[in-house]
């Protein structure tokens, strides 16, 4: 009698490759390389925090943390499904695969994907406004709110010359303040000047976005801050974006010696200008918004490792 091991039938492998291949392209559709953005604020609003005090509440810091970045996984996602229903992610696009636009996942699931990552979001801000009171609340509120208003609603911040202020402010003056807050119950001029500087860093990375998909972006009627600048003025606001930071060692008077490690990363800036003025038109944009990207993750890294030293 043959064993019931010998005659049960061999697992397909195709079959266990569906769900792996859903999750590559999950973590696609999150954009990975993006979520330093939402990271750095919090990182440099509690070492700031930290240089200040000489302690971490590391509980609040993590929620703040978790839902950072749930926050901007719900934009990517929701900005995945609108620029697809709006015809803004056509084959003519330079950027990266859209999951959307791909046919991976139907508009419907990528937007209740964000609808959860905010669900989850807002379920940590519970716990955040219990230990931050009113303040946090606001900040809260508001960047859920303005997580969907990014592509959602009748009059899209992502299709208006604000999307890089409106990064400048949420992943920059309210992430780190708001993280800043958390752990002293106040803001000072320090944590502007640092909110400042990593708001600049992220709005760049928008930047290099919206230089790369200028023609896509004009054809679905989405005129960002690039379409009235130009390219040659574009090209120097990013100048702006990405040299300004360096001025916050001299901004804080030596008060906080160790934040002159960001100067570690200016050549790696001055690298990435030098890219953006030569580079031709074309996907070669990639490349600059990853690294633009990581630019800003670096010198946050640097800056929370000054303070905390």
């Amino acid at each position: 009698m043959t064993p019931s091991w010998r005659s049960a039938r061999p697992i397909s492998t195709s079959s266990l490759a569906v769900p792996d291949m859903q999750i590559r392209q999950w973590l696609l559709a999150i954009r990975p390389k993006t979520l330093g953005i939402s990271v750095v604020p919090v990182l440099v609003g509690s070492a700031l925090a930290w240089a200040e005090l000489d302690r971490l509440l590391w509980l609040p810091a993590l929620a703040a943390l978790v839902a950072a970045i749930l926050i901007q996984i719900g934009t990517n996602l929701y900005n995945d499904a609108a620029d697809f229903e709006r015809g803004a992610d056509t084959p003519d696009r330079l950027g990266p695969e859209r999951a959307t636009a791909q046919g991976w996942f139907s508009a419907r699931q990528v937007k209740q994907a964000a609808l959860i990552s905010f669900g989850g979001a807002f379920a940590l801000g519970i716990y955040l406004a219990w230990i931050g009171g009113w303040p946090i609340i606001v900040i809260g509120l508001l960047s859920l709110l303005a997580g969907y208003a990014y592509t959602g609603g009748p009059r899209p911040i992502a299709y208006s010359a604000g999307g890089e202020l409106f990064v400048f402010i949420f992943f920059g003056l309210l992430a780190v303040s708001g993280s800043y807050y958390l752990q002293t119950g106040a803001v000072s001029l320090d944590t502007l000047f640092s909110a400042a500087a990593i708001g600049l860093l992220a709005a760049a990375v928008l930047l290099v976005n919206n230089y790369r998909d200028l023609e896509t972006d004009e054809q679905a009627a989405k005129l960002t801050l690039v379409h009235y600048l130009g390219r040659e003025r574009a090209r120097q606001l990013y100048v702006l974006l990405l040299i300004l930071p360096f001025a916050l060692p001299i901004l804080f008077n030596h008060r906080f010696n160790g934040s002159w490690l960001v100067v570690l990363c200016l050549p790696f800036a001055l690298w990435l200008l030098h890219r953006f003025s030569r580079e031709p038109l074309g996907r070669g944009f990639n490349a600059i918004l990853a690294n633009t990207a990581k630019l800003q993750l670096l010198y946050g890294g640097l800056l929370s490792l000054g303070l905390m030293l």
